[in-house]
């Protein structure tokens, strides 16, 4: 038996170091170690709570949108605050906009490279490249263009500096894509980067900024509305929005969906690989009405062992954190209102030893929903509509299981993932036109609310309160709890997408989602381990929002000694 360890992975956000055992050449154990160490549900403590949002957003400096709507979310949720309609409306764009974005991102960018040859690319025929673009979409592709884009790539490849290409993995036997399909993807990859600069000003419209929108506010949004405003949501910048929207539709659905089937239809047999727990959980999201009707878009709930026939619920209150495995003092599974995290950092394994041999051995919590593993993610969000039979979901996915055709059961898998991601994708950037216009029609209606402030005030507030928020961030369910007590924060706790896929093993030694899906992953090349790669960036980690920090005892600080 051969161990590999990956340390740092990279194409993901933060610190990660995976460990795999490889017997036979297949991958028989796995570990996730999050080797980062954070304080920010620390430095929250003894803040305002309607400030809580400004600091949450820093959890990630990608998906900080999530991370504000999740803060003001649990606020407005303890303190019985209902947003008005518009601010929902404006909320839904702006989380869509970040889910569109980070999805393509995702593909192209941090994980395309799994799949794609980068060098082979260099001695693709462009005539060929430009044929298969035809046959694969409508989207402009000329002979001209992957001429350009051959040369580009083969002079970079020529003088040795491959800057973001350097140290992968080319000319692996996993690589099975022609020069051609290796061609059309780059030169995708280049027109996404492109692409991802137009789509996200629609963040700069009605957040100010990108990232770290400053607009959220608990009770709505910090916006001026009117038609002839000056600023703000006005009848110009909602059309704006409308253009955005519109031509992050046609990128969509004329290059990332194409492209997905493509690398699809070329790996059929990773629609068998890193199928996991099997155990799947969303919140739900995207409200499309108010109050006790929120309607999201996406459902809540819940599906075990790959039963797309019926739906669980999903309820907060069955979530718990597990730190047998972490480096945390203590050993009971909490809530997150009851959350208790003290540092036991016992150091990076020696190289003559391994996670394996650690007791404690991630930054990372291990969250379970009734005291079980799930996996969060874009094929949770699709598996759960799937099966509460969404009318948008079932006929998008049966057409795509269609076309490339497999059943249903490909869809546990790494590349379900990466089909769920992209099915995700088409749907909400249809949402997106539809909920710009809806917004457009509210600025030429008669309300012009955009937050309410009657709960503002801490003199109005009970003297403590607890209160949680979820949002479905693009890689998964994302949970803000927060107690306040005589107007500050006494507790808060996150929750995220990545502390439940990467966790660690449980204090009954059950692996997290990633360590999982690992299990049975073939591995042609011990010192090239690209198809552990594969499952692990299907779910797109992102560390740094998932290590954080927080002592609920009197003490001001934690200290931690790294030797």
């Amino acid at each position: 038996m051969t161990r590999i360890a990956i340390d740092p992975v990279t194409r993901i956000e933060g610190h990660l170091r995976i460990e795999v055992e490889v017997e036979g050449g297949t991958v028989r154990d796995a570990w996730s170690s999050g080797t980062m160490f954070r304080g920010l549900e620390l430095i929250l403590r003894e803040r305002d709570p309607r400030d809580a949002w400004v600091f949450a957003q820093r959890a990630c400096g990608v998906c900080t949108t999530v991370h504000a709507l999740a803060s003001v979310r649990a606020v407005e949720n303890a303190l019985g605050i209902t947003v008005p309609p518009n601010a929902r409306r404006v909320r839904n764009i702006m989380a869509a906009v970040q889910m569109v974005h980070d999805h393509v991102v995702h593909f192209y960018h941090l994980h395309a490279l799994d799949w794609v040859d980068v060098v082979s690319a260099t001695t693709a025929d462009p005539a060929r490249a430009a044929a298969l673009a035809r046959s694969t979409s409508d989207w402009p592709g000329t002979v001209e263009q992957f001429s350009s884009v051959r040369d580009r790539i083969k002079r970079f490849v020529d003088s040795g500096q491959l800057g973001p290409f350097a140290n992968g993995y080319w000319g692996h036997p996993a690589y099975i894509l022609p020069p051609e399909a290796n061609l059309l993807l780059v030169a995708h990859y280049l027109e996404a980067l492109d692409w991802q600069r137009d789509v996200v000003r629609a963040h700069a419209i009605l957040g100010g900024k990108n990232p770290h929108p400053q607009t959220y506010v608990v009770g709505g949004m910090a916006l001026r509305m009117a038609p002839n405003a000056p600023t703000g949501l006005n009848t110009a910048t909602v059309a704006q929005l409308g253009e955005i929207a519109q031509r992050a539709r046609a990128f969509v659905g004329g290059v990332l969906l194409p492209d997905v089937e493509l690398v699809a239809r070329s790996y059929p047999e990773w629609a068998q690989l890193g199928r996991g727990l099997g155990n799947y959980l969303t919140y739900g999201d995207f409200p499309e009405g108010d109050g006790d009707d929120p309607r999201p878009y996406f459902p809540g709930g819940r599906v075990l062992n790959r039963d797309l026939s019926r739906v669980l619920p999903v309820d907060q209150a069955h979530v718990s954190e597990h730190v047998a495995r972490s480096w945390y003092e203590g050993e009971a599974a909490r809530h997150p209102f009851d959350g208790e995290t003290r540092p036991r950092y016992e150091g990076p394994p020696p190289p003559v030893e391994s996670l394996a041999a650690s007791n404690r051995y991630s930054w990372l919590k291990a969250p379970r929903y009734d005291d079980g593993a799930v996996e969060v993610g874009p094929l949770a969000r699709i598996a759960v509509s799937y099966a509460s039979g969404h009318g948008d979901v079932v006929p998008a996915v049966d057409a795509l299981l269609g076309r490339l055709g497999v059943g249903r059961d490909a869809l546990f898998s790494t590349m379900g993932r990466i089909a769920a991601r992209a099915v995700e994708t088409g749907l909400l950037t249809d949402r997106l036109v539809a909920w710009v216009a809806d917004l457009a029609a509210a600025v030429a209606g008669d309300d012009l609310r955009v937050a309410d402030s009657t709960r503002w005030e801490p003199q109005t507030w009970p003297a403590e309160a607890k209160g949680w928020g979820s949002v479905e961030a693009p890689r998964g369910s994302l949970g803000h709890w927060i107690v306040i007590r005589d107007g500050r924060i006494a507790n808060y706790q996150l929750v995220v997408p990545t502390t439940w896929n990467g966790s660690p093993r449980d204090g009954a030694g059950r692996r997290g989602a990633w360590e999982e899906a690992l299990v049975g992953t073939p591995v042609a090349d011990l010192r090239r381990p690209v198809e552990v790669l594969r499952t692990l960036h299907s779910f797109d980690p992102c560390m740094a929002c998932a290590v954080h920090v927080h002592d609920p005892s009197a003490g001001a600080g934690v200290e931690v000694d790294v030797i």
